[in-house]
Formats: structure tokens, sequence, C-alpha cells
């Protein structure tokens, strides 16, 4: 396994400046943000590009994967997450559109994996939205499938704030859900698992590695801490508002020591990239690479 960042948190920093600071402090990958270029994206964690997929050639992304290299980094995936179940179908049909250019551009370049959403209209209940995600996702998938890359949805529910309450943004949160992703469309999908995620909705690590092990084609290292005081306040029912509390990995209740076992059992023996939620450590680039360095001397010891 390598380490390596997702590069979301440095919105205005250059890719290379980046990738030089990753290497210098004994980091090899890095997930590449792509939001579309021009902005549009609000919410936190969101917007950032660092590559501008819409007018990529492939000379272009060859040379963005030699520069990578000579700096000993590799791209473990193109990132870009936003709603394609959005209830406002320009939306939809906007980021589905931009996706589709992620995924080219992760082509061009060879990279094997795009990391994204399903998404979910929080207005319907699952069994609605799954039926919108069959009748949406088929041509993405193939079109990524043509391409030779693999669209991975990450397990995060996407509900913490009232912009997402009550249904969430996100339906590929369980393993109810995830059998169906892949009773559906098999090999052509894979999961970005994030372990952060099982934590608040009390879903066993251990079982759910063993059981959706195989299909993890990309991993998120990120922390979360359950507030017992906002729990015991706001309820279970308030899905996460007020008691859930993302960290920097060391920092929360995830038990990275099983959590790498478990992935060392299954085979998983690709990058494990740390990506940054956790205020503490934001306001400045400074703030950000002290908590990417503190995440880092935690989790290091498990990939050597």
């Amino acid at each position: 396994m390598k380490l390596g960042l997702l590069t979301a948190p440095f919105p205005d920093t250059d890719l290379m400046v980046i990738a030089d600071w990753t290497a210098a402090v004994g980091l090899s990958a890095l997930e590449i943000a792509c939001w579309p270029a021009g902005g549009g994206e609000t919410r936190r964690y969101a917007g950032t590009s660092h590559i501008d997929v819409g007018g990529l050639s492939g000379e272009q992304g060859g040379e963005i994967v030699s520069a990578l290299a000579a700096k000993g980094i590799e791209i473990s995936g193109l990132g870009y997450y936003p709603n394609p179940l959005h209830n406002d179908a320009a939306h939809g049909d906007e980021v589905i559109g931009h996706l589709k250019k992620v995924i080219t551009a992760a082509a061009l370049m060879g990279v094997p994996v795009v990391n994204t959403f399903i998404g979910g209209d929080g207005t319907l209940n699952l069994d609605e939205n799954w039926a919108r995600a069959t009748d949406i996702f088929p041509p993405i998938i193939a079109h990524a499938r043509d391409l030779g890359v693999t669209l991975a949805f990450e397990n995060c529910p996407m509900i913490f704030s009232y912009d997402e309450w009550p249904g969430g943004h996100n339906i590929a949160y369980s393993p109810k859900i995830w059998r169906r992703i892949f009773a559906e469309w098999g090999d052509a999908v894979g999961m970005n698992f994030d372990p952060s995620h099982l934590v608040w909705q009390m879903i066993d690590q251990d079982r759910f590695i063993a059981e959706f092990g195989p299909r993890m084609v990309h991993v998120h290292a990120k922390d979360v801490m359950i507030d017992q005081d906002g729990l015991y306040e706001n309820g279970v029912m308030s899905a996460g508002m007020g008691w859930q509390v993302p960290r920097m990995p060391g920092l929360g209740d995830v038990n990275w020591s099983k959590f790498f076992s478990g992935l060392y059992r299954v085979g998983y023996d690709g990058a494990v990239i740390i990506e940054h939620e956790d205020q503490n450590f934001e306001g400045t680039d400074e703030r950000i690479k002290r908590g990417f360095l503190l995440a880092r001397d935690i989790l290091a010891p498990f990939v050597k």
C-alpha cells in the first residue's frame, strides 16, 4: 500500500506545488480533485479543480502523469463528488456531463479509477432513488467501461446538515444498497471505501471489509469522533447533526489497526488516501498541512 492525500483542501495551490510537498513529506500518491474549472459547487470540501478536464488532450494528460511520476507521485484516482440524482433535472444533467468528462480525462491519462457519488434525492425514499439510479447510471457506467475506467462510488450518506435532511444526498451507504449495486453492475463499478461513515451508522467495520473488501478499488482514510454529549442532546435520529465530528486519522473512533488488517486480509494493495475534513486543522495551508502530517504519522506504520 501507499499513502497519499486528496488535493481538495488546496483549491488555490498549483497541482505540482502540492505534489512537491507531498513527496517531501514522504507521501507517494494523490487523488486529484476535478470539479469544473469554472466553479459552481458551493458546499464545503468541494469545488477544487486541479485538472481542467473539459479541454484536456491526451498529450496534456500524459505530461501531468509524467511530471508527477518524476516526483515519485502516482495518481490513485480522479475525484469528483456531485449529486447525479439531484431533484433539479438541469443540475443533474450538468454534473453528469462533467462526470463523463472526468472519466474521459482519466482514460487519456491512464488513470484507472474515477471516484464519485451515486447521489440521491433527499425527498425520495431509498427504493425510489434506486429506481432513478438504475435509469440514470447505465450510460455513465458504459462510458467508463468502454474507456477502461472503473467508476468507484463512495459509501457516504451525505447527510450532515439541514441541506441534506431528511434523506441524504447519496444512497450508496449501507450493505443492502451495495449488494444491489454489485448485483446490477458487477465489476463495471467499485467501491471507494471510507471507514468513518461506518462508525456513526453503527455498521460493523470488520464485517463490512470482509464482505466488500474485494470490491474496494480505492480507499480513503478519514476519521470521525462521536460527540457523546451531542448525541445525548440530539439523538440518533438527527443523523449525525450535532454529534458526528470529522477528524484526522487517530483523533476519532475508527480502529485503524483493524482497518488495515482487514484490508490486508482481503488483498487490497492500492493507495490509502488521506481525506481532510477536520475543522481543527483549517484556516491556512499550514494548518491543513499539519493535519495531513498528523494523519501520516498515525497511518505510516501500517503500510511499511
